[in-house]
């Protein structure tokens, strides 16, 4: 007899009733897409590893007060964004650990140079991760958060407690700095096929 493999809605109804082997399948599942957010912030692999775990201990606490929205027709969409606010927010608290505070020295957004940012579209997402990876550790932050999470520069500096311009500076400093990283992958490429 084939076993019929449940649905997210049984998934996550399970795990509301706190049913373990519900609970696993759902670790086992999501485990991959929540490893994909913590990557984007986080660079030691044991520390990765424990703000996933961390991540998953949290939404087992919390998945009793997620809801499907009325106008959502994708439970698995909307149960995503749900955890990856629970993971990018866990991340943030880790690095929180790690620094009490950043500073931004006195530099304005005015005195920064502006650089358009564009990828090439054969850059592969490990390429990207890369990257993200030799960015500073602030500048990663304020970069995820603001571009791809979606976070304003008001949540922001709220978030991991710093002023909205230095949230900007950081922003402004790890465009330029990706570009550049980005500019020396292209020249190294391109010696090396050459």
């Amino acid at each position: 007899m084939i076993k019929k493999i449940p649905t997210i809605d049984e998934i996550i109804a399970g795990c509301k009733r706190n049913d373990n082997s519900c609970k696993e399948m759902m670790y086992k599942s999501f485990y991959g897409y929540v490893m994909g957010i913590i990557l984007r912030y986080i660079n030691n692999n044991y520390d990765r590893e424990e703000v996933v775990n961390d991540c998953f201990i949290k939404i087992f606490k919390g998945i009793k007060d997620f809801h499907i929205p009325a106008q959502s027709t994708d439970v698995q969409k909307a149960f995503k964004g749900w955890m990856a606010k629970i993971s990018s927010r866990t991340a943030i608290d880790k690095i929180r650990t790690f620094k009490d505070q950043y500073y931004v020295n006195d530099l304005l957004e005015s005195d920064l140079p502006v650089y358009e940012v564009s990828l090439a579209s054969d850059l592969h997402v490990q390429d990207i991760l890369r990257l993200l990876n030799d960015l500073p550790e602030i500048h990663r932050l304020v970069f995820n958060l603001y571009e791809i999470e979606g976070f304003s520069h008001e949540e922001i500096s709220k978030m991991i407690n710093i002023s909205e311009s230095a949230s900007r500076v950081y922003l402004t400093r790890a465009k330029s700095k990706l570009r550049d990283l980005y500019l020396k992958t292209l020249v190294s490429s391109h010696k090396k096929n050459g």
